[in-house]
């Protein structure tokens, strides 16, 4: 069971590494909101995302053994950078199983922190079983993007620092993709404050885990075709789901050109960049119907030049 003690302890350990990152104040959007809305850049987290925090908690917890043999992982992106840079700061080697259309600024990003990259396509292969097999065959330690308490709690101190830093809040917004976040960030909030009600957002065409809750069970789905590439599972993690089932009040959805929307107004209104996982949170609070005070992660910015003019041109 994931407790807010995992979340201080995972504070601990990200102090002084991990950046704690600024809350965002726009007159702007409160009026479109209709609501007090505070955001929490993560975009300006280190690797441009809040996944450094829990692949750092979790990386921070090896043997020497389980580091002198290195670390395996699997993503879209984010936490292929994550791990990466995670394994440099602990002197270990990093390989990353990624899809064949991530983004190649992020396999750049990923080949820079000094990781070996192996790519698969998403659309017919399977992730878990290629990257436990993967690990397997070189005698690698799995760090997985979501399933794993340490990773969670990591994620979760993200909500911690909101809180810390705004004080008592009426509603907490957090995107969704696995799960992991919001798993972390729900644990954070309501250990703090079981009055805080929290919202996740998914994209359209990646509803796995609002169906999920509404059915009491995981959910899966074709693997989604969304700009939100950060975003697009196609079943909520075994572990964030018996987290999110029991914390997530609600779960909205938004469209790919809600998403362009929202990275349109960050960038025009708060000078921000944010890729389209990293805007879905943002596109759920413009299309208003909240109320209060407004606490709002914005997940990441890692997104090339082209890719940010292809979307919001």
């Amino acid at each position: 069971m994931l407790t807010l003690d995992d979340v201080q302890d995972a504070a601990a350990r990200l102090k002084g590494v991990a950046f704690r990152t600024p809350v965002v104040r726009s007159r702007t959007l409160d009026g479109r909101a209709g609501a007090e809305v505070f955001l929490k850049c993560e975009n300006f987290q280190r690797v441009g995302a809040f996944k450094f925090r829990g692949a750092y908690n979790a990386v921070s917890r090896l043997t020497l053994e389980q580091l002198s043999r290195g670390i395996a992982a699997y993503s879209s992106g984010n936490h292929a950078q994550a791990v990466a840079l995670a394994a440099r700061e602990f002197n270990s080697s990093a390989v990353i199983l990624m899809p064949e259309d991530t983004p190649q600024s992020k396999v750049d990003a990923t080949r820079g922190y000094g990781a070996e990259v192996v790519t698969y396509d998403r659309y017919t292969g399977d992730r878990v079983a290629i990257g436990n097999a993967l690990a397997s065959d070189r005698g690698l330690t799995l760090i997985p993007p979501y399933e794993h308490p340490h990773v969670m709690a990591g994620q979760g101190t993200a909500a911690l620092e909101l809180v810390e830093e705004i004080g008592p809040f009426d509603t907490l917004v957090v995107p969704i993709g696995g799960g992991g976040l919001i798993a972390g960030s729900a644990t954070a909030a309501k250990g703090l404050d079981r009055r805080i009600r929290v919202v996740g957002v998914e994209p359209e065409h990646g509803n796995d885990t609002k169906l999920s809750l509404a059915a009491g069970h995981r959910v899966s789905i074709p693997v989604p075709r969304t700009i939100a590439d950060g975003q697009a599972a196609d079943i909520p993690g075994e572990l964030t789901f018996s987290v999110n089932q029991r914390l997530v009040d609600e779960v909205v959805l938004v469209t790919d050109d809600e998403i362009r929307d929202a990275m349109r107004f960050a960038f025009e209104r708060l000078k921000i960049v944010l890729e389209p996982s990293g805007a879905t949170s943002l596109a759920a609070v413009l299309q208003g119907g909240l109320s209060g005070r407004v606490g709002v992660i914005l997940s990441g910015g890692n997104v090339s030049p082209e890719r940010f003019a292809e979307l919001v041109g």
